[in-house]
């Protein structure tokens, strides 16, 4: 349907379940995810051993919800394009089952019931943290970043360090080195992790004028840059080994898992170099395992003896 037409067309009469899908698909929950792999265990690193649970739902729930409203933002802002794009056709905006303006209304009912349960629960910086990635995903990626520059996703890729330092500012009150160090692993994480989906969806940014790396640089040169990233993505997480003093689990996993990763990266750019077929979406899923499992290592090690 033409987002011209669709926008002048109620939603249609969903009953209440379909209807609750829909709100949740806003908040694209699968970006959720990465959430609580990094929010808890940096609660956990922080308070040197497991914080109370009551601030750490808290915290889950107003991160939640503050990563929900930036998600609906973006969905109403990109709805021109996800109309397009198959990767994104299926989403409620494109499909009618939410108007524009109940998504509007959604995404700045959840920005508003963040911020004030994150200030209620945990403290006046975590909040604000949780604010400035709102503001960041929406104005500085979606509507600056995205459909102007081939570096939209190393920037815009900001946005989703934030739960890294919502979590340590809500057990401490404060900022210190470790979580900046996680920030920037997580910073550097994001091209290698989301490019080759890039690599993968390629006519669909190509069809709507979106100039992702892989849309106006060939195969080969997008391996490069994603090995690149995956290298200093491994060694910026080797700095928290000194900086937060990590024991044995942490050290094993970030080296074994980092080799892995960056194995994975350089197997990509030699098939692309030679011209072979290539899997983008076997670095994209080892990419998640990857962090996933550091960030497990990072809350398990301060609770072992050594």
């Amino acid at each position: 349907m033409d987002v011209a037409v669709a926008e002048r067309v109620s939603s249609p009469k969903l009953g209440f379940r379909r209807k609750a899908k829909a709100y949740i698909a806003l908040t694209k929950p699968r970006v959720m995810e990465l959430l609580l792999v990094t929010t808890i265990p940096v609660m956990i690193l922080a308070k040197g051993g497991l914080p109370d649970w009551w601030l750490v739902i808290a915290t889950v729930i107003g991160g939640s919800l503050s990563a929900g409203s930036a998600a609906a933002f973006n969905c109403y802002i990109d709805r021109d394009i996800d109309a397009v794009m198959d990767r994104t056709k299926k989403r409620p905006l494109v499909t009618g089952e939410l108007t524009p303006r109940e998504a509007l209304v959604f995404a700045w009912t959840l920005g508003v019931v963040s911020t004030v349960w994150l200030l209620a629960t945990t403290n006046w910086l975590a909040a604000a943290l949780s604010v400035g990635a709102i503001l960041f995903y929406v104005f500085v990626y979606t509507l600056w970043l995205k459909r102007r520059t081939q570096q939209n996703i190393i920037w815009g890729g900001i946005a989703g360090c934030f739960p890294v330092v919502i979590g340590w500012a809500a057990v401490t009150g404060s900022l210190s080195w470790a979580p900046i160090i996680l920030f920037a692993v997580v910073f550097l994480w994001t091209p290698p992790h989301y490019w080759p989906l890039s690599m993968k969806y390629r006519s669909d940014y190509q069809a709507v004028g979106v100039p992702m790396l892989a849309v106006v640089r060939g195969r080969a040169q997008v391996g490069l840059q994603v090995i690149l990233y995956a290298w200093a993505t491994v060694v910026c997480s080797l700095l928290l080994i000194p900086v937060a003093d990590m024991g044995l689990l942490y050290s094993a996993v970030a080296l074994l898992s980092g080799g892995w990763f960056v194995y994975e990266t350089h197997r990509l750019y030699n098939l692309a170099i030679r011209h072979e077929h290539v899997s983008p979406m076997r670095v994209f899923h080892g990419s998640i395992t990857y962090l996933t499992l550091l960030f497990l290592a990072v809350g398990i090690d301060p609770l072992l003896p050594f």
